[in-house]
């Protein structure tokens, strides 16, 4: 039962008034915060300038609890003063009706409103140390301005990087042909093929135009690093991500593509509906339901990252036995030299000690499985977790090749990094008034979000139930949204892979004397040092890595690339660094699987190599074209 006002003042304000210590510098710090909040609807003020106005409230009371005054002259305190002050703003209308009417609320509220009054000192410590000097709201201005240009920038990186190999991947002399793709999905799904494959190379499967998707997406991408239209940009380079993704079948099924889709059409609804970016009062107002479905994204990519690695039935990630030995920690004994594109600051990692090892791998459970939930935090912690976050990205990029996926990653972090942290405080920031559309453009993110939660939290679920069953309806939103890639589930190496098998491809004009193919990026000559090619993705090179995890029955592509290779095909040969039958195609390929491992620090002094392999087993038999 809520309590009523028991006193009343004779000397009533004209709007409500809001008394508390001006020397408590607990009351002084949230008082702001509530400023902000109520606006000009309730005035603040310390009790030392206004005892004598109100001789009916003894000064006891004042320094007890906070007192609200009426514009009738009746007298709130404590807990109840509070939800009245905040409730005088209408979309916080609901504190004050919790207060009133919810069973219990009142009495809780008004123990932990005595017990925080009864040790201030202790609650100033704490709101210092998590909060800082400044406990007012925070805004993210700067931080979605650096974030859509970050974004637009790892769009920029993608298509020229894609660009680059397109006709060879998937051109009309490529490996997998989106000419010859798109007719035999419309053969085997009928009219439903263009819904679940939405591309817009249904239109047009040239090069020429996979060309212009790539050149189109590229020069949206600058225009929205300089500012311009961003909900339009984005929405225009999701589009052509999404079109030339589908296309792209199984070279551009990655999970950093699927997050980049994610990502820009989030960002689409937190982006301000305005023709530029100008990083001045003029910008309209930042979309909290867009900003905390990226944040949301965030959470859900590091910790279902972290909760699979537990899951799987791995034992190198680490359950930890009876004795809390740091043994069970092995991951990164292998991930080191296993890893599909490694850079040279790999091979000196893996010769760190096992200790060092193992405690990395517990660093990176905790980053990934911990640290998340302090997105949601106040600032100081929420800041850390920034910190820790693109901390593990960074050391991640500096050991592997992993294209943008860690700039991707590093942009969302921004979005934690709050305009105190940009700009001084007394810097203006934007409003839009009632009548601005600008502020309409925000609530689109709303359906975004009723929609999207419950897909998000069964997705959360699955990273802790691998073989749950998802609800019906919830199966049902996910399948229609999958083709769109705008709502997915992460768990990047769930298993880690435990040998290096490495496929070589040879060919050959008699079928006795045999030439190597020698790739830009992947393992190969065992004296290359590995490669750092980040954040450039060479989607083959990569490919070949889960090829030689399974068989070549298991990868028809690796079977497409055979036979390019024995056509010749000129886009396909300039995947490859050179080209060992510079006269004519070879009369027959055949390819062998070698296990690699790195050397060892006194194996690579003696000889200089960085790989040492072993364990030559048929991959592919000889074949050849029919004549």
């Amino acid at each position: 039962m809520a309590s009523s006002p028991n006193r009343t003042v004779r000397n009533a304000p004209k709007k409500p008034l809001l008394i508390f210590d001006g020397e408590c510098l607990f009351c002084l710090r949230w008082i702001e915060r509530w400023k902000e909040i109520t606006g000009e609807a309730v005035e603040y003020t310390p009790f030392q300038a206004v005892t004598e106005l109100f001789p009916e409230i003894p000064q006891e009371d004042f320094r007890r609890s906070v007192q609200l005054i009426a514009t009738d002259g009746t007298v709130s305190r404590g807990a109840d003063a509070v939800f009245r002050s905040l409730g005088q703003k209408p979309g916080r209308r609901w504190m004050t009706s919790c207060y009133k009417h919810l069973p219990g609320f009142a009495r809780i509220t008004e123990g932990g409103y005595r017990f925080v009054a009864e040790h201030r000192g202790t609650a100033s410590f704490f709101t210092r140390l998590f909060w800082g000097k400044d406990v007012r709201q925070p805004t993210y201005f700067d931080a979605r301005r650096w974030f859509l240009r970050s974004l637009g920038c790892i769009f920029l990186i993608a298509f020229v990087s894609l660009w680059m190999q397109v006709d060879g991947l998937i051109g009309e002399q490529g490996i997998f042909p989106v000419s010859e793709f798109l007719p035999a999905a419309q053969e085997h799904y009928g009219a439903k093929a263009v819904s679940l494959l939405p591309t817009l190379c249904w239109i047009n499967d040239s090069d020429a135009f996979l060309y212009f998707l790539c050149g189109g997406g590229a020069f949206f991408s600058i225009l929205l690093m300089a500012g311009f239209a961003p909900v339009l940009l984005l929405t225009l380079l999701f589009i052509f991500y999404l079109s030339l993704t589908i296309a792209g079948q199984t070279f551009l099924s990655f999970q950093w593509d699927i997050l980049l889709l994610e990502t820009g059409f989030l960002a689409i609804f937190f982006a301000p509906w305005q023709w530029r970016l100008t990083g001045t009062d003029r910008d309209a107002p930042v979309s909290r339901v867009g900003h905390f479905l990226l944040k949301l994204l965030l959470f859900k990519l590091m910790f279902m990252s972290g909760i699979v690695k537990l899951t799987s039935g791995d034992d190198s990630w680490g359950w930890i036995d009876h004795s809390f030995q740091w043994s069970a920690f092995t991951a990164l004994d292998y991930h080191y030299w296993t890893q599909p594109l490694p850079t040279v600051f790999a091979w000196w990692a893996d010769k760190h000690s096992e200790w060092f090892k193992h405690f990395s791998v517990a660093f990176c459970l905790v980053v990934e499985i911990v640290v998340p939930f302090f997105i949601w935090a106040p600032r100081r912690l929420r800041l850390i977790a920034c910190a820790l976050l693109i901390f593990l990205q960074i050391v991640i990029a500096i050991t592997g090749n992993y294209c943008f996926f860690n700039l991707l990653t590093i942009a969302l972090c921004l979005l934690l990094i709050d305009d105190s942290v940009w700009r001084r405080s007394d810097v203006p920031i934007g409003e839009a008034s009632p009548r601005d559309f600008r502020r309409y453009w925000n609530w689109a993110a709303i359906p975004i979000a009723i929609i999207t939660l419950p897909v998000n939290a069964a997705l959360i679920q699955s990273a802790f139930e691998p073989r749950g069953v998802p609800s019906r309806w919830i199966g049902a939103v996910y399948d229609y949204f999958e083709p769109f890639r705008i709502v997915n589930g992460y768990g990047l190496f769930r298993v880690m892979t435990k040998s290096r098998p490495e496929i070589v491809i040879e060919g050959s004009t008699d079928g006795v004397e045999w030439r190597a193919y020698e790739f830009h990026w992947k393992p190969g000559d065992i004296n290359r040092p590995p490669p750092w090619v980040a954040p450039h993705q060479p989607r083959l090179d990569w490919q070949m890595w889960f090829a030689a995890l399974g068989t070549a029955r298991q990868n028809p592509w690796f079977i497409q690339l055979v036979r390019r290779l024995l056509e010749e095909s000129p886009s396909v040969m300039g995947l490859l660094a050179y080209n060992p039958f510079p006269d004519k195609p070879p009369r027959y390929i055949r390819a062998t699987t070698y296990d690699y491992h790195f050397t060892t620090a006194q194996e690579h002094k003696a000889s200089g190599a960085w790989w040492k392999r072993e364990g030559e087993r048929e991959y592919l038999p000889p074949i050849s074209l029919k004549q």
